[in-house]
């Protein structure tokens, strides 16, 4: 075997604890949705795509958002909740984009379906907005090369590896993850760095996805 790499900066990994809280915001129709959605504070849209999205981590890939969920199961739009889930909402770097993107996907759908805008759901099961507060917070754990990378990356929380692969996206600001990110600068293999960055998260729960990149790694050791 080769001999490993030292990495220029080491890689330290992050946990995070996300709070729900309500906003008192409701909507009864799309097109309170619609407006809601434009005006309402980013954490708002974050907990209603990526915490919905963390949730399901546990279950099943590929799962809707609370939108696409709402708009399928209490107004019976099925045409508009499949485009909302289809939605691949770890692709976008800003949540401005994604913003943007749900409400123009709502905006097409009423301007083809004015009957839509006439639905209502049932005064107990109007959409609810609620805003995610998040905590990040330092773990114990610090890699300096890619051997000690894999043996931590087996141990630490999948909460963490959420944190590092999906957050990530949205603080940078890039098409990438944190460990791609350290990889391709601090290690200096792109090559690998790329490889991990093209899995598509949406294919895998949280731990399969911590054995893919265990696996890529090893590989390339």
């Amino acid at each position: 075997m080769a001999e490993l790499i030292k990495a220029k900066e080491p890689f330290r990994f992050f946990t995070r604890l996300h709070l729900s809280e309500l906003t008192g915001l409701r909507a009864s129709t799309l097109g309170e949705l619609l407006s809601l959605i434009k005006k309402v504070p980013g954490s708002v849209i974050y907990h209603h795509t990526h915490r919905f999205l963390q949730q399901h981590q546990y279950l099943s890939p590929e799962p809707p958002n609370d939108f696409a969920y709402w708009v399928t199961q209490e107004l019976g739009e099925e045409e508009l909740g499949e485009e909302l889930a289809s939605i691949d909402v770890v692709q976008f770097s800003t949540i401005r984009a994604l913003r943007e993107k749900i409400a123009k996907t709502i905006e097409r759908y009423l301007e083809q379906n004015r009957f839509a805008k006439l639905k209502f759901s049932r005064q107990s099961e109007g959409f609810h907005f609620v805003k995610s507060v998040s905590f990040v917070l330092p773990t114990k754990y610090v890699a300096c090369d890619l051997a000690e990378f894999i043996e931590i990356l087996n141990k630490i929380t999948i909460d963490s590896i959420y944190f590092h692969i999906f957050e990530a996206r949205l603080r940078l600001e890039k098409a990438t993850n944190d460990f791609s990110n350290w990889i391709e600068e601090s290690i200096g293999d792109k090559e690998l760095a790329e490889e991990i960055s093209k899995l598509d998260p949406y294919t895998y729960t949280l731990e399969d996805l911590r054995k893919a990149i265990a696996v890529i790694i090893a590989r390339s050791i």
